[in-house]
């Protein structure tokens, strides 16, 4: 099997990032340190051929077709331990920690599992950054700030691990088959991990009916003047939407009700 040869299969997601432009931005843009980088989804190698030549990388191919065409095309990377490869899916080997030293996950995820992944990596104490390529729409949703229409639990989240911030934005035109949406490139920095169940079964609550007041939507599972007060100690107003209020003042509000 040869690189030409291969036909992206849906049911895995498969678009692959052909641009050299936008596989140098993501390089680039990787944290200075001496972690190492894990690889989710590297398909043809496009990226993978790029890291190698940074770092040691651990890589995780679902594809069987594609984990034989990665042996074959990275045999010297392999041998000389720049490069591992695990064939099966990433979800099932990932315990609470994915590799069992620091690492950086640097990667273009496919679209069905990325958010999945992302929020996996964010409660993963080994893994200390994550760069990586998704749907514009869900970039935007990790990167969103209150006042934002799309500001919603994944962005409180993202904030309470770490600084989040979109690299570059990527068209359609980028990828092998081209996907029906625009992509980008983000980064997470993260700064602690996410370990807060009770915090996050809040924030669904919380952004339940985005339309509707914060009091509304919390009072279908939390006492509503104990959510009033909340709020005027919060000096927030009682008519305030969800998005309207800031990922400082969640944690606070959460302590309270």
């Amino acid at each position: 099997m040869n690189k030409e040869s291969v036909v992206a299969k849906k049911k895995f997601g498969q678009n692959f990032l052909k641009d050299q432009s936008v596989l140098r931005k993501i390089v680039e843009a990787m944290p200075k340190n001496e972690n190492k980088i894990v690889e989710i989804g590297p398909g043809l190698g496009d990226l993978t051929k790029f890291l190698v030549d940074v770092k040691s990388v651990e890589a995780f191919e679902v594809d069987t077709d594609l984990c034989k065409l990665l042996q074959s095309t990275f045999k010297k990377e392999i041998a000389t331990k720049r490069l591992h490869i695990n064939c099966g899916d990433v979800l099932t080997a990932w315990q609470s920690e994915l590799v069992r030293e620091p690492y950086d996950l640097v990667a273009n995820l496919p679209y069905y599992i990325a958010t999945n992944i992302i929020l996996k990596a964010l409660a993963d104490p080994m893994c200390k950054n994550i760069l990586v390529m998704v749907q514009l729409e869900v970039a935007e949703k990790f990167c969103a700030t209150e006042g934002e229409k799309v500001f919603g639990s994944l962005g409180v989240i993202a904030q309470s691990v770490g600084a989040t911030s979109i690299v570059t934005k990527v068209p359609p035109t980028a990828f092998d088959p081209q996907p029906k949406v625009d992509s980008a490139v983000f980064l997470i920095q993260k700064k602690r991990d996410r370990n807060d169940k009770a915090f996050e079964d809040m924030l669904r609550v919380a952004f339940s009916q985005p339309r509707k007041t914060l009091v509304k939507n919390l009072s279908s599972k939390y006492d509503k003047k104990t959510v009033q007060e909340a709020l005027e100690k919060l000096e927030l107003a009682l008519t305030v939407r969800p998005h309207q209020i800031s990922t400082k003042d969640y944690h606070p509000l959460y302590k309270i009700i």
